[in-house]
């Protein structure tokens, strides 16, 4: 890891805070304009010293900073913050024009927003960002997903590589092309921060879905409570609409399939509290179109199933929703090798006996989603 460059506004320190290094003065502007992605002959020419002049500071830039070649050396000019995506060097120290800015007074930032419910897919101003490979998209999603939480880089290389690291370091890469890609170039503040332990979004500058989503869930949980359906439908069919096809769709990574799971599950018990609901206020129609859909889509999930069976029988469909329960049956059989649940058995029985009150045919759906106790993601 590369000790921390001193700088007039220091920002980063490196995970085990070693004593700082000490560049001189020309070998900042150096590192400056090398982060700006200058060559060594233009360099040459702004600071009027050889070019020779230009690499020997760079050889020593890297060895007192411990970084391998150029390409770690510009990674490190952003870390540091001594240069900004779409600003140039930010230094104040004396030097040509062309490598310092004036210091300008900050300003809020657009914020940006970031889906993660499908496609991962970010926008600043409702322009659709271009955020790189499915790997580097894996890194943003990770940041997103941390809720304001630094990750260090061995923590990324965790969830988004797993047990098959990359050869190279390449986090540095991949964290410096999303502040690039989030970035709109109108001021210094930038989307990724480094902190003390690692990487986080800066908080207050990005919208995610996720955290809406935990926003909904809690308030659907109070609605539980309170007895209000027809605000729980409204907060659901909210919470569903935020979904546009699997959640995290295509990244790679462990983090990537545990979250992929876990937020599909949480659709599911929000899409079956919904219906819950409208069947409760009489709205068996449209409760049944959402659920079919939804069976589809998840054929092997039993309280799924479950709760169509009893949306069709409460709606007079006896035959529909013994039909559900036998395709149900067979796609247990053949995905899982496995039979119906109890559950599921028990609500076969149920409208088999015709029982009118229709008990039985799903579990309490606070005790089998966690919704009705405020449960967050």
């Amino acid at each position: 890891m590369p000790t921390t460059l001193t700088t007039d506004r220091p920002r980063a320190t490196t995970l085990f805070r070693p004593a700082p290094t000490v560049l001189g003065h020309q070998e900042r502007q150096v590192l400056s304009a090398i982060g700006c992605g200058l060559r060594d002959d233009e360099i040459a020419a702004e600071l009027a010293v050889p070019e020779h002049t230009v690499a020997e500071h760079l050889a020593r830039i890297l060895v007192k900073l411990g970084l391998r070649d150029r390409a770690a050396a510009i990674v490190h000019a952003f870390d540091c913050g001594l240069v900004v995506p779409g600003r140039g060097p930010r230094t104040r120290s004396a030097g040509p024009a062309s490598l310092t800015v004036a210091a300008r007074a900050p300003r809020p930032a657009p914020k940006v927003r970031i889906s993660l419910l499908g496609p991962v897919r970010a926008w600043r101003d409702g322009r659709l960002l271009d955020l790189g490979h499915l790997r580097q998209q894996a890194v943003l999603a990770a940041l997103a997903l941390g809720a304001g939480r630094s990750l260090s880089q061995q923590q990324l290389l965790d969830d988004v590589w797993g047990v098959e690291p990359p050869v190279t370091n390449v986090v540095p890469v991949y964290v410096y092309r999303l502040r690039k890609a989030l970035h709109d170039g109108a001021g210094p503040r930038t989307v990724i921060e480094r902190g003390l332990r690692g990487y986080q979004l800066v908080p207050g500058a990005v919208d995610v879905d996720v955290a809406h989503l935990r926003e909904l869930v809690t308030g659907i949980g109070k609605t539980a409570r309170a007895g209000e359906p027809l605000e729980g439908v409204r907060l659901c069919t909210e919470a569903l609409k935020l979904f546009h096809g699997d959640p995290l769709a295509g990244l790679p990574g462990p983090l990537a399939e545990l979250e992929r799971l876990r937020l599909t599950e949480r659709r599911i018990a929000i899409a079956r509290r919904k219906a819950e609901w409208q069947l409760r206020l009489g709205q068996d129609a449209e409760a049944i179109d959402e659920l079919f859909a939804l069976t589809a889509a998840h054929p092997v999930d039993e309280p799924l199933a479950a709760t169509l069976m009893r949306a069709l029988y409460e709606g007079g469909r006896q035959a529909e929703a013994l039909t559900v329960f036998e395709r149900a049956r067979r796609r247990l059989a053949d995905d899982l090798g496995v039979s119906p649940s109890r559950m599921l058995r028990r609500a076969h029985q149920t409208i088999l006996r015709g029982d009118e009150a229709g008990h039985g045919l799903t579990p309490p759906a606070a005790a089998s989603t966690g919704i009705a106790t405020g449960t967050v993601l």
